[in-house]
């Protein structure tokens, strides 16, 4: 309640003696009191009423108001009944103090006033609660009925007056308003806190809450304006929580959509059903795309989530969630097409703005490895396979460099000649040239392949091999010519050394 309803309670008779500008005090409650020094049992913002008993001199006022000022208490009413009215020093040490300060009729109980101060704040409080309530109805009400992000905030402006917006761990701005240079700043903030809710300075006040469990790298923020309270942000932060759970069950039918694509492609389908299934999927298989494998994982770690998931993630808030990535074994595969709008018209475009957006992760986390290869730009469901092995070699590379990312461009091996090659044509490959030796290992349980295979890894030493394999040197010896016999090529002969190594790496 306010000063001036107390004032204005025509059975309490009180007299305002100073503090006439300011009306508008607001009383929390009462505290009846006669101690020289009552601060232990104010918290402010109490009307403090005393019978003066503590008054033995005129000093002794002086220093009562400037403890109940110290307290931050509202006002001090005076009752007239031990002196017949108020003294002059009280009046002025609260004037100095800047106290309302009201007489109480000497035919006015104590006990009137703080019962009618009780009921008014009662009042108040229960209206303040009905609001509260209503509020809350109305923001749950509207996340129930499946109100977007930018419809809840300006709910919540409306209601609460908080102001806030949700940025990726990367920086980006999943809605509301904010600077983009500010987003990245705050997502640095978000990502490097040790707890959250955190308040931080970034061109004014700003609370950051986490929007849900998901792992802070693919995680999102809740950043509201000011110095919100914890409660009100939990309960945002959950109602954008729940709209991030309806997005993501869409975004599961894609995954498992994308999921069978990729796997149909690795196993040689036929391209009509290929074709089909990468509509399916969002693209058009006339149109460009480049596949990006990626995994992340805390250095050293032997816990924790599963570093092909979190890189598909984190992959999908890279790119705005405007792709799926699919979790494999060691990586996740992600197809992106290139259309020149989201991601550039090209693959080094592409590999820019992961580079760019990977870069305030690894600010703010710098124990998370997080590692990405892009394959070159295809085009049609039948080059899905090869991309996915080109991608996944430059992931390997990125990995050894200790993250980041690696195009296609930079794996001059074998391995990238084996990845760009068709499926058919590779296992024909590998059947003219080794089939005579698998067929001669079934019939007489001989070791000719992996002999082979040890040989070209010992870079042709007869020794090295033979201690690698644990048998006599002679085997060896007479092991490779039957290779020779077997396949027509001499091995040594580089030229067919590398096409019988090309076909093992091939098979």
């Amino acid at each position: 309640m306010l000063l001036r309803d107390l004032l204005s309670a025509p059975e309490l008779r009180l007299v305002l003696l100073t503090g006439d500008e300011t009306p508008d005090r607001e009383i929390s409650g009462v505290l009846i009191t006669d101690l020289p020094d009552p601060r232990r049992y104010l918290s402010g913002g109490e009307l403090v009423l005393t019978g003066l008993m503590w008054r033995r001199s005129p000093g002794d006022s002086a220093r009562f108001v400037a403890a109940l000022a110290e307290a931050g208490v509202a006002a001090i009413g005076a009752g007239d009944a031990r002196l017949g009215m108020v003294p002059d020093d009280l009046v002025a040490a609260c004037r100095e103090h800047g106290l309302p300060l009201l007489e109480v009729p000497v035919e006015v109980s104590f006990g009137a006033v703080t019962d009618f101060v009780g009921r008014r704040v009662a009042a108040v409080q229960a209206g303040d609660l009905r609001g509260a309530l209503g509020r809350h109805r109305r923001i749950v009400a509207a996340v129930a009925e499946g109100a977007g992000l930018g419809e809840l905030f300006a709910l919540v402006e409306t209601e609460l007056g908080v102001t806030a917006a949700v940025v990726s761990a990367c920086g980006s701005v999943v809605a509301g308003a904010l600077p983009e240079d500010q987003a990245v700043r705050l997502a640095r903030d978000y990502l490097a806190a040790v707890r959250l809710p955190v308040v931080v300075d970034r061109g004014g006040a700003f609370t950051l809450f986490a929007v849900d469990r998901a792992h802070r790298a693919a995680g999102w923020a809740l950043v509201c304006r000011g110095e919100v309270d914890a409660e009100i942000g939990f309960e945002l932060a959950a109602c954008v929580a729940l709209e991030r759970t309806r997005a993501e069950a869409g975004r599961r039918v894609e995954r498992r959509l994308a999921e069978q694509l990729i796997a149909l492609a690795c196993a040689g389908g036929e391209p009509t059903e290929l074709s089909a299934r990468l509509r399916t999927c969002g693209v058009d298989p006339a149109e460009p795309y480049a596949v990006v494998a990626a995994a992340a994982s805390r250095r050293g770690a032997t816990d924790g989530p599963d570093p092909a998931l979190l890189g598909g993630r984190i992959v999908e808030e890279l790119l705005d969630r405007r792709v799926v990535a699919v979790a494999g074994a060691d990586a996740s595969v992600t197809l992106v097409p290139l259309r020149g709008d989201a991601y550039g018209d090209d693959r080094d475009a592409l590999a820019e703005r992961l580079r760019d957006r990977a870069a305030v992760i690894a600010d703010g986390l710098p124990a998370l490895t997080v590692s990405m290869g892009v394959s070159g730009a295809l085009t049609g469901p039948q080059a899905i396979r090869g991309g996915v092995e080109e991608a996944g070699h430059a992931r390997r590379l990125a990995e050894a460099r200790g993250g980041g990312v690696v195009t296609g461009d930079e794996i001059y091996t074998h391995a990238l000649l084996l990845a760009t090659a068709p499926g058919e044509v590779r296992s024909s490959f590998a059947e003219r040239l080794l089939g005579p030796l698998f067929d001669y290992d079934r019939r007489h349980g001989a070791d000719l392949v992996r002999t082979l295979g040890a040989f070209l890894d010992c870079t042709g030493s007869w020794n090295a091999c033979a201690e690698r394999l644990h048998v006599h040197v002679n085997t060896v010896r007479y092991r490779i010519r039957r290779v020779e016999e077997l396949t027509g090529r001499d091995l040594s002969s580089m030229a067919d050394r590398v096409d019988l190594f090309l076909a093992l790496r091939a098979g």
